[in-house]
Parts: structure tokens; C-alpha cells; sequence
């Protein structure tokens, strides 16, 4: 059930309509490459589109009901948006869910040290990386340092033309004859991966007491620019990225190249989605949450409560909470899991079964399982809610495919799904495929980032 090339049925109205889904989301990750950053622009852009701060309708005692459109956020890391409907919310709403971490490294607390000359940041890497990735390419820093004065100072360096950029340095081939031995889990150590980000001494003229002048040197940078002092690291959060912006990819501009798009694409075509359908019967909601590369863990992943605490304020303010209420709402509730797929890569094709891999260009992908050996860790939807799904694509003219994470026993990975399954609800894993994931550069195809967009659109629209 080989499933066509989604770009052979595109007219002219659909390629510019695609061209410019993939052009808003090229600049949103090129310039949101933190999941805070990502929460910040997505709550700018809900407030365009008419959401209010559910914090404000909480303080203000109002009252919500059928078209009405709020948000909320969580520790700046965090964002769910909620259109109201017009059926009873005891009937379930339809729920788009994605990630907006990606991995990367962050810096440690006690991270600026100087040797041999230079000043550099010790990091700890973050989610599933190959450190061999990291070395020797230019990166960014992003992310915010908060003051005990209760001000936070943002810092995003590395990105524009000016900017200087930083690097990890790598063993030049001459000497690396011992290195080359190595597997390439052991090839670059993790700890290791220390960004320079200064070689240049501090020169206090008669003064001999400056032990370490290269680090000293860039204390006075970050104290002239930022207002910043060494301690100040103790209360920051400061991820290191690949430093440029998401480019087009191929000589016919078929293709994303960018950083971040596990899983930034599910989650902007994801958001896209829930701002471009205004009137819906069941309520619709988006997630997009944080920490899904490290278990979802923390108070804003998605095993915190946050989903399930809005969701009760939101019923409470349309006047339909009752003790059951909530429980009812979350167990008829119906859930894509959006989050990316493997992409077929023929270049390593025996990773892969070919006639259960998402093919790049070929749609949107579903991936009723996921998991590792015997689906270890996945959520597995049913029978009776694939025919759902697969009605509602079909019936809104989306291209999609199935697919599995790869090979049996070649590996596997998880989403959030499984954790929303808990409540009772439908939910199935769905996405974009993207090639060379977990990468610094990652690859997706347009067609595909455009069919997700319009299968989202018609999954809140109808489901």
C-alpha cells in the first residue's frame, strides 16, 4: 500500500499556499531555537489571533463559552491554547500535542573557567546527542540569566551577521590516530564538549594580580553588556546551538534544513493549525510542551499537571464543572501526539522496513506505535480510532502514510502519547518525517511539513 508523493497532486494555489506555510515556519525556528523562546513567540502569535491570558479571565472572574479563545503558560517553558466549542466539554475535546525542546547543550552552573590561554564554558549535554556532532561547527548561545533582584537578563549571541560565534574545538587528524580507533560513542568525549568562547587577556597596566586574565577578560565583557557578575551563572539558563538560520534545501527548494525541527515542526504546524480554525464543535486544544527529550519530566513536562489543571480552570469558568466533570472531559478527549518519524534514508537502508517507513514527501505520517523491542514504552492506539483518523484525512483530501520508528531491534524512541493515554483518551502518534534527527541539521520535506498543517486542521475541525 505504497502511499504517491504528496507533490504530484499540487496545483499552482497549493504550492504558493505551501510556500508560504514553510517560509513563516523556516523564521520561526531560526529565530526561536530555546523552548522559551518558542513559548514567547507562540503566545505573541495567539494573542494576534484573538487568545486572551488565562490568567487574566481567572483574576477577572469571567466567564467562557463557545467561542472564546484563551492561554496559558507554564514556567515560560510551557504554552496550551483552547478554543472554545459549542458541545458540552463533558463530551471531550480534540487535542494537538508537541515538543518544543530539542537537544542541545546547556551550559553547567559553574561553567566559565580558563587553560591554556582561553576562556571557555563547560556544558552538560541535554537529550539523546552523538557528541561527535558538536565539535568544530559554529554555535550559538541562547537563553536567560536571572538576577537576585528579581530581574532576567536575555541573551541570544551567535546569530546575527555580526555576531561573534563560538565552537568546540576538535583533535586535529595528525594526532588522532588513537582517537580514530574508537567507536563514535567514545570518539568525543561528553565531557568534552567545552565551548571557547575567549582568547584575548585583560591588561591592567601596573597590576600583576589578575590570575586568570583571558577569563577576566570576558567577566568584564558580560558585566559591560549584560550587567552581569560570575555568580550570576548559579541562576541561569544558558543552551548552546548551531548557530545560523533554517535554510531551503535541494536545487528545486523541496527540502528544510534547520535545527530544532524535532520537534518544532509538529509543534508550529501544530500551532498554525489551532489558530487558523476560528469556530469548532468539540473544543480544541494545542500543547506544546517541554522536556519531552529527557522524559517529559519536571513541572513543565508533560507528566506535570499542568494539562490536566488548566483543563479544570477552563470548565470551572464555562460553568460546567461538576465532580466528574474533568474526568469525563479527559477520557472522551481525542489526541494527535505530534511528534516527529524517522524518514526513510536509503543510504541506510537496512535500518529500516521500507514498506513501514515514512517516506519523505509522502505526508503525514502515523505511527500507531512506537517504543523499542516488543513496543516497550509505547502507547499503541486501537483499531476503532485508526479508522477514525484515517476517515478524517481522507475525507479532508490530507496525504498520509503509516510507519514504525525504524527496524525491529535497530532502536526505537517514545513520545508524550502515552502519558495522555493514561486519562482514557484516544490518542495515536503522528508527525513529520525528518532525516539525520537529533542532529545539529535536521531535514524535512515541504509537502510533508504542508499536509501535516492542513491534517491537523482537519483533525480539530472534526474529530
Amino acid at each position: 500500500m505504497e502511499r504517491p508523493n504528496a507533490w504530484k497532486k499540487y496545483g499552482e494555489a497549493d504550492v504558493a499556499e505551501l510556500e508560504k506555510l514553510c517560509g513563516d515556519y523556516r523564521a520561526f525556528i531560526s529565530a526561536n531555537k530555546t523552548e522559551r523562546e518558542c513559548v514567547t513567540a507562540s503566545a505573541k502569535l495567539a494573542e494576534a489571533a484573538g487568545y486572551a491570558n488565562l490568567d487574566d479571565a481567572v483574576a477577572e472572574g469571567c466567564t467562557l463559552s463557545a467561542g472564546d479563545k484563551v492561554y496559558a503558560v507554564c514556567h515560560n517553558k510551557t504554552i496550551m491554547l483552547v478554543n472554545l466549542g459549542s458541545a458540552p466539554l463533558e463530551q471531550g475535546v480534540n487535542i494537538l500535542g508537541a515538543h518544543v525542546d530539542s537537544p542541545r547543550l546547556d551550559l553547567k552552573q559553574n561553567p566559565l573557567y580558563e587553560a591554556g590561554d582561553m576562556a571557555y564554558l563547560d556544558t552538560h549535554y541535554y537529550g539523546g546527542v552523538k557528541a561527535y556532532h558538536w565539535v568544530a561547527t559554529p554555535l550559538a548561545i541562547h537563553g536567560v540569566i536571572c538576577k537576585k533582584d528579581g530581574t532576567t537578563v536575555e541573551v541570544a549571541v551567535g546569530e546575527d551577521a555580526s555576531d561573534p560565534v563560538f565552537c568546540i574545538s576538535d583533535l586535529l587528524i595528525h594526532l588522532a590516530s588513537d582517537q580514530m580507533k574508537k567507536p563514535a560513542s567514545e570518539a568525543v568525549d561528553h565531557e568534552n564538549l567545552d565551548v571557547i568562547v575567549g582568547g584575548r587577556p585583560v591588561v591592567i597596566e601596573g597590576d600583576d594580580e589578575v590570575k586568570e586574565p583571558v577569563k577576566q577578560m570576558l567577566l568584564d565583557i558580560l558585566s559591560e553588556k549584560y550587567g552581569v557578575v560570575e555568580e550570576d551563572f548559579l541562576s541561569a539558563e544558558l543552551e548552546v546551538v548551531p548557530a545560523g538560520a533554517a535554510r531551503e534545501m535541494g536545487l528545486d527548494r523541496s527540502m528544510i534544513l534547520g535545527y530544532g525541527q524535532d520537534d518544532r515542526v509538529c509543534a508550529y504546524t501544530s500551532l498554525a493549525a489551532q489558530l487558523a480554525v476560528d469556530t469548532v464543535e468539540r473544543t480544541s486544544v494545542t500543547l506544546l510542551v517541554d522536556k519531552e527529550e529527557i522524559g517529559s519530566v519536571g513541572a513543565s513536562g508533560m507528566t506535570s499537571r499542568f494539562f490536566e489543571n488548566t483543563m479544570a480552570e477552563i470548565i470551572e469558568l464555562a460553568g460546567q464543572m461538576s465532580p466528574l466533570a474533568l474526568r469525563r472531559c479527559l477520557a472522551n478527549s481525542r489526541m494527535l501526539s505530534s511528534d516527529v518519524s524517522a524518514g526513510f534514508d536509503a543510504l541506510y537502508a537496512d535500518r529500516f522496513e521500507k514498506k513501514n517507513a515514512a517516506i519523505m514527501g509522502h505526508g503525514l505520517c502515523f505511527n500507531k506505535y512506537t517504543g523499542a523491542r516488543g513496543k516497550s514504552g509505547s502507547n499503541d492506539a486501537d483499531a476503532e480510532y485508526m479508522a477514525l483518523v484515517r476517515d478524517i484525512m481522507d475525507e479532508a483530501g490530507v496525504d498520509f502514510q503509516t510507519c514504525e520508528l525504524g527496524r525491529i531491534g535497530a532502536g526505537g524512541g517514545g513520545t508524550i502519547a502515552y502519558i495522555l493515554a493514561e486519562y482514557g483518551m484516544d490518542v495515536i502518534d503522528s508527525g513529520v518525517a525528518v532525516l539525520s534527527m537529533h542532529s545539529l541539521w535536521e531535514v524535512t520535506n515541504k509537502a510533508d511539513v504542508y499536509e501535516a498543517y492542513k491534517g491537523y486542521k482537519a483533525f480539530i475541525s472534526r474529530a
